[in-house]
């Protein structure tokens, strides 16, 4: 399927690894000029040159955290506009909620509420001024089915969700959408974390934690970050316009809710 965006400019934030990476790749697929981040240049360079590789797409490469202002900066001002943003940060370690104090609070919900929406603000000026844009929250399937050791993650990417919800309805008359893709468990570094954390909650080594995780999804198997960037890249298309606001969860049937 042809998505329609050969030409346009995606930010795809924290997209060295894992989930970020997997939507890049399939944006720059789809012909799009590709804007990369990540904490570490290494990584980053790496990165871009096998995304070049793989799709002979344009890809601008710019390391640092998203959530400094500078880093902001020097993302918008990559490319003369930015047709798509795809948000993305890592997620706070996992920890029981009772050792969280007011600094870890504080700063989860600045990564994973504040500066996504900082981003928004920043571009959906321009996006509605051309009538075009799709921006595209990667939260998390606990927004959904809160996972122990999640909480703050959670709650901010909940926070999230409710923000931008309402900014939808505001901008879908300018063809701009915002939706959400809840990611279960992906075969991506972040998966270790979470075997490691049930594993020590359970008394159990990481790879029962792992066979046991694995068992409890419908699916029998964990994620693929291809097939999640392939989601994302269709809610980014010219074929996604009628969708706006919508929470997409992709987690093998794990969550056992209807709605």
């Amino acid at each position: 399927m042809d998505l329609g965006l050969r030409g346009r400019t995606a930010l795809v934030c924290a997209s060295s690894h894992g989930l970020g990476r997997a939507c890049a790749t399939e944006l720059a697929r789809a012909g799009c000029t590709v804007i990369i981040n990540g904490r570490e240049q290494a990584p980053l360079d790496e990165t871009a040159a096998a995304i070049r590789r793989e799709t002979n797409a344009t890809v601008i490469a710019i390391a640092g955290d998203v959530a400094d202002p500078a880093v902001q900066d020097a993302l918008i001002a990559a490319a003369p506009a930015i047709d798509i943003l795809v948000n993305n940060n890592g997620g706070p370690p996992l920890k029981d909620f009772r050792q969280l104090d007011s600094a870890a609070i504080h700063a989860g919900l600045d990564a994973n509420m504040v500066t996504p929406i900082t981003l928004v603000q920043r571009v959906i000026g321009g996006m509605v001024e051309r009538k075009f844009g799709r921006i595209v929250c990667i939260t998390s399937a606990s927004v959904k089915s809160p996972t122990p050791g999640l909480d703050l993650s959670s709650g901010a990417r909940v926070g999230l969700t409710g923000f931008l919800a309402g900014v939808a309805r505001q901008v879908a008359h300018a063809n701009v959408t915002i939706n959400f893709l809840l990611p279960g468990l992906f075969a991506t570094r972040r998966l270790a974390g979470v075997h490691a954390f049930a594993a020590q909650k359970a008394g159990i080594d990481p790879d029962t934690a792992a066979a046991a995780s694995r068992d409890r999804i419908p699916a029998k198997r964990f994620g693929e970050p291809d097939e999640f960037g392939a989601a994302c890249a269709f809610l980014c298309s010219v074929h996604a316009g009628y969708i706006t606001g919508q929470s997409l969860l992709l987690d093998g049937g794990a969550y056992p809710g209807i709605l």
